[in-house]
């Protein structure tokens, strides 16, 4: 029997520190913070997906996880619900470095316009809008 898969639920995302993590994830992305499983892991939830914050460190050698575990090794892509100046503006109003865009790109829906910026691990962070300006 064939399948193919509906959707991604979530990623674990290695870190440094999973407080300053989840606190820009937070405050950048507006993205809400939970504690769940017996361990109280922390996970970002946003939308119906979620990240869960595995911290780069001997404290997560119960998790199940990549053969690499590196901190700052992703690159994710988010969509928002606003135009790239809304974007720019608010990443500036957050103090976040903006290291390209707005740019044009092509996205699993079509063309969208992106900005990129880096979490606090050094992951490259592409936000972007399927809206116009």
């Amino acid at each position: 029997m064939r399948f193919a898969v509906d959707r991604l639920d979530h990623i674990t995302l290695n870190c440094r520190d999973v407080e300053v993590t989840a606190s820009w994830y937070q405050r950048v992305l507006g993205m809400d913070r939970e504690e769940f499983g017996r361990q109280q892991r922390t996970c970002l939830k946003f939308g119906g997906q979620k990240l869960n914050l595995r911290p780069d460190s001997a404290d997560a050698k119960d998790w199940f996880t990549a053969r690499e575990p590196l901190a700052g090794a992703a690159d994710l892509c988010f969509v928002a619900a606003v135009g790239p100046a809304e974007i720019v503006d608010h990443l500036k109003a957050c103090g976040v470095k903006i290291v390209e865009g707005p740019v044009g790109r092509l996205g699993a829906l079509g063309e969208m316009t992106s900005v990129y910026c880096r979490d606090p691990d050094g992951n490259l962070i592409e936000i972007s809008t399927y809206l116009e300006e």
